[in-house]
């Protein structure tokens, strides 16, 4: 059995921090897991934190352009950060665009800016506000929250 990647819900976003390499079943679930936390609590923003991915290959390319889809059908948009220059290097040279997925390089920043009031994912290059999420809200995966 595959396991699941943890999903933190931060005011409207939705937090994945993706810590190891995933096998294909593993990203299938992140992707049945997002959707229905998407669809469950009306989050306008999906952020997927890859810095501790060192390595990436055509697959973890198809998979953060397919997030970025699915949450975007579902009215939320996607947010990748931390890249590192080496893995933006790889998914240039592999011709991966990432369409529908926004970069950015700062984790902080992304979740400070995002939580201003009015403020759209789309804004999060133009803003410089000091505004802080009030904390993370634990989302477990496969729909369900903790406590």
């Amino acid at each position: 059995m595959s396991e699941r990647v943890p999903i933190l819900r931060i005011g409207d976003v939705l937090l994945v921090s993706i810590q190891t390499d995933l096998d294909d079943q593993a990203v299938l679930n992140l992707q049945e897991d997002l959707a229905a936390q998407t669809a469950r609590f009306g989050v306008r923003g999906v952020v997927i934190d890859i810095s501790a991915v060192e390595i990436v290959d055509s697959f973890v390319g198809r998979m953060l352009a397919t997030i970025a889809s699915i949450s975007r059908i579902m009215d939320a948009e996607t947010v990748v950060v931390g890249m590192r220059p080496a893995v933006a290097i790889t998914l240039v040279e592999l011709g991966l665009t990432l369409g529908g997925v926004r970069t950015a390089l700062s984790l902080e920043k992304v979740l400070r800016d995002f939580s201003r009031a009015g403020a759209s994912i789309a804004d999060i290059a133009d803003l410089r506000g000091e505004a802080g999420p009030n904390g993370p809200e634990p989302a477990a995966a496969g729909g369900q929250t903790a406590g």
